[in-house]
């Protein structure tokens, strides 16, 4: 990857862009133009820097994002980055077979330089940092326009994710790695062949400052959830805050982000659910259209994480991602959510009234009976198989446009009660955590059930809300925890060779650089140290949640 072609900082200036498809096409392939020349061409052009903007938001979830000329199945934009996290976190995983193409995450040879999963997930970042950069570049510094400073606003809200898309992954925690190189920052001034990486601190600080902007700037108002307004700035505040230590400020940041959303209800996730933005839970999401399903179909959120699908890697192939035991065997009978998975007889309350019909030939199943259905398109799905992830246009539907949730109203109110824990108010941080789950989960929750302390009780909580949306190893990574997938033989369903504990310090938990970076930025020093997991290992491994 050439850091200069990608960057997006600069277009010809004969050049319209209709689509973020085409923004690649449009980089000189010598020099570059300065900001004034941009925004000469922006002057002339104002329909190019609409469609750039609307490009930004786009590519979020476009199949070929981080390999445009190729067909990948697991080539889908930020989902992809999301579902591969928590492919190697403990909670999630898929069969080892050979349709799972994400095995690399399973059994961590995610770090080969060489490997598509670890290129896509460094690449897709970068490419919507230089659209985003674009936009920036497009208006005067000192505008005072106020469409012009709400792009620019959004622009850095999503500069400021993407980085915070990368930042958590390729060093250790906040706490313990601040000096510590982390990431390559693509500022203006810098010379993309010879960029190295900033520390972990100048990183977060280079976020900070964008989301401070957009916080500023930005109102409650925007034309759809796929877009940044000020609750998602703030709730990616919180996020930031939370994972600098910054603990008073992500509480207030995560209550402000609240406003005007509301939980799922008991009711709301007692079916198969999370695929549309119209969720009133949902405060940002992906926007999956059918014309972006189509695109290529297996390479799309509902193809890999929703067991409904009736055109789709994951039921046609029997790689329905499956929640570990160990997780799984710790939520209580009268908590909504156990009904997100199969249990061991593969049966759930949640799915009781929902029936998959054979397009072919009229058969059918209704509820427990569809674990087992089977014709062309869907193969038997596994115990402990999840059904949280239900299907936008009805189950069996060919048409892969599930939506993608970003952040929901549930992960800030859990922030709100880890920051006000961390800060010293245990009392109100139980309040708030007692609220959300007898009101929304589980009516019989008891915060001492579990007989946790309150900080794990609340990562209890998050892994299993935010379960198979790609929190697992942000957290994993910002407390320090080590990945726990097995407590010794016979005590998980993770596949074999998948079933193996990874120290809370092991070098091997960074990602490498992919190798077409190194070769284009001398200044990039790659990840050492850990080697790759090998199966049992580190079985004495706990990481007080599922112990």
């Amino acid at each position: 990857m050439r850091l200069h072609r990608i960057s997006f900082l600069m277009l010809g200036a004969a050049v319209l862009a209709t689509s973020c498809d085409d923004i690649d096409k449009m980089v000189p392939e010598g020099g570059s133009l300065t900001a004034e020349q941009v925004q000469e061409t922006n002057t002339a052009s104002p329909e190019r820097v609409q469609a750039t903007f609307a490009g930004m938001f786009s590519m979020m979830g476009k199949p070929r994002t981080g390999y445009p000329t190729s067909s990948r199945a697991d080539d889908w934009g930020f989902p992809m980055a999301a579902f591969s996290l928590d492919a190697e976190g403990a909670d999630m995983f898929l069969q080892d077979n050979d349709y799972n193409w994400f095995s690399t995450c399973g059994e961590y040879s995610s770090r080969n330089a060489n490997y598509a999963n670890p290129y896509i997930r460094y690449v897709v970042p970068y490419r919507q940092i230089g659209i985003a950069q674009e936009v920036i570049a497009a208006y005067p510094a000192d505008t005072e326009d106020p469409a012009a400073i709400n792009q620019i606003a959004q622009a850095r809200a999503i500069r400021a994710f993407d980085y915070m898309s990368l930042a958590p992954y390729f060093q250790f925690n906040y706490q313990t790695a601040k000096d510590q190189p982390c990431i390559p920052i693509l500022r203006e001034d810098v010379d993309y062949a010879n960029n190295p990486r900033a520390t972990v601190g100048e990183v977060w600080d280079y976020i900070m400052e964008d989301l401070n902007y957009a916080v500023e700037h930005l109102t409650a108002d925007r034309s759809s959830k796929d877009q940044v307004n000020k609750n998602v700035a703030l709730g990616l505040r919180a996020r930031a805050n939370l994972f600098m230590g910054n603990y008073k400020e992500a509480a207030a940041d995560a209550a402000a982000a609240q406003e005007g959303f509301t939980p799922a209800s008991i009711a709301d996730v007692s079916v198969p659910a999370f695929v549309d933005l119209a969720e009133k839970n949902w405060i940002w999401g992906i926007n999956i259209t059918p014309e972006i399903a189509q695109i290529f179909i297996y390479a799309t959120p509902a193809s890999w994480i929703s067991a409904f699908s009736g055109y789709a890697y994951a039921a046609g192939t029997g790689n329905v991602p499956c929640i570990n035991t160990l997780l799984y065997n710790k939520i209580p009978d009268t908590d909504v959510r156990k009904g997100w998975w199969l249990d061991a007889n593969k049966h759930s309350p949640n799915w009781a009234h929902l029936t998959w019909v054979d397009p072919t030939t009229g058969a059918s199943a209704t509820g427990d009976d569809i674990a087992d259905f089977e014709y062309d398109d869907k193969m038997a799905m596994e115990p402990y198989s999840n059904i949280k992830f239900g299907m936008k246009d009805g189950v069996g539907a060919t048409t892969n446009n599930n939506d993608w949730p970003l952040m929901r109203v549930e992960e800030m109110i859990l922030i709100q009660a880890e920051a006000l824990l961390r800060d010293g108010n245990e009392s109100q941080a139980r309040t708030v955590l007692e609220n959300f789950v007898k009101t929304y989960r589980d009516p019989s929750y008891s915060v001492t059930g579990r007989n946790l302390s309150l900080a794990d009780e609340i990562w209890f909580q998050r892994r299993v809300e935010l379960w198979g949306e790609g929190f697992f190893m942000f957290d994993a990574k910002r407390l320090g925890k080590p990945v726990v997938r097995t407590h010794g033989d016979g005590t998980t369903n993770q596949p074999a060779n998948f079933a193996f504990n990874i120290a809370a310090d092991d070098g091997w938990l960074n990602l490498r650089f992919p190798q077409t970076e190194m070769d284009n930025n001398i200044g990039i020093i790659d990840n050492t140290g850990g080697q790759m997991p090998t199966p049992g290992q580190n079985a004495n491994l706990r990481d007080g949640v599922t112990d």
